[in-house]
């Protein structure tokens, strides 16, 4: 086991006995090659390696688990996790919280990645996930006044765009957003006050949706940036509105 056991960092690196036993772990993971799925050895085994109590290995379990790099579960053996944007999700709810970085600064990040996401599910969607997609576009349709499903319908047509997508760290930073446009979606929406306005929202996912199911890369970046162009002057103009 090549990994650091306690007391062989120096005093500098001001590693606490649970942080070198989560380093231990990761190190374990890596070391053995071990993918998402693929079982570790228990608290006991790591405890007597590193010449540390089992409380200690308990933390270090606990929050691997929290930073969604182990799955621990009652009544058997932890297990190598895999990435689900929720650990990014709460960092990105904690900067906005505090103020550390806006919505709009938020969106402009994922302008820059939705509008790359949505030219790769042009080129390599399966005829599943284009149909996953329009399904999609349709709902946010069908969903009318009920902001609740448009929200729902909008958040999935996004995830289902990064899926296609065929990139799965594309994946989980779009899925990452998903708090955040729980609340700028319906806030967003309430700048729309026409039919028409709201039509034209819908037309533009649908466009969006049926580029990508025609394999058309060139339309769909050019869609989804616009979508994000258009949606960013929604939220400017929301901000206006709360003042």
């Amino acid at each position: 086991m090549s990994s650091h056991p306690p007391g062989a960092y120096g005093p500098g690196e001001g590693l606490s006995l649970v942080q070198q036993a989560m380093q231990a772990v990761r190190d374990h993971i890596r070391d053995n090659d071990l993918k998402v799925g693929d079982t570790l050895p228990g608290e006991g085994h790591f405890a007597s390696q590193l010449g540390v109590s089992r409380a200690v290995m308990r933390e270090a379990f606990g929050a691997l688990a929290a930073l969604r790099h182990i799955d621990v579960a009652n009544g058997r053996r932890a297990r190598v996790a895999g990435i689900d944007g929720s650990v990014m999700a709460a960092s990105l709810d904690h900067a906005v919280a505090t103020s550390q970085v806006s919505i709009s600064e938020i969106w402009d990040v994922r302008r820059t990645l939705e509008v790359r996401t949505a030219e790769l599910a042009a080129e390599k969607r399966s005829d599943e996930e284009a149909a996953r997609i329009v399904a999609f576009a349709e709902a946010m349709a069908e969903a009318g006044d009920d902001m609740e499903q448009v929200t729902a319908a909008d958040v999935a047509l996004h995830q289902a765009i990064a899926e296609a997508s065929r990139n799965p760290f594309f994946l989980n930073i779009i899925r990452s957003f998903g708090t955040l446009m729980k609340m700028a979606v319906p806030a967003a929406w309430q700048t729309r006050t026409t039919d028409g306005q709201r039509s034209d929202v819908i037309a533009r996912h649908r466009a969006l949706a049926r580029a990508i199911a025609d394999r058309d890369p060139a339309a769909a970046r050019r869609l989804m940036s616009d979508h994000f162009d258009r949606s960013i002057d929604d939220m400017l103009r929301s901000a206006q509105l709360e003042r």
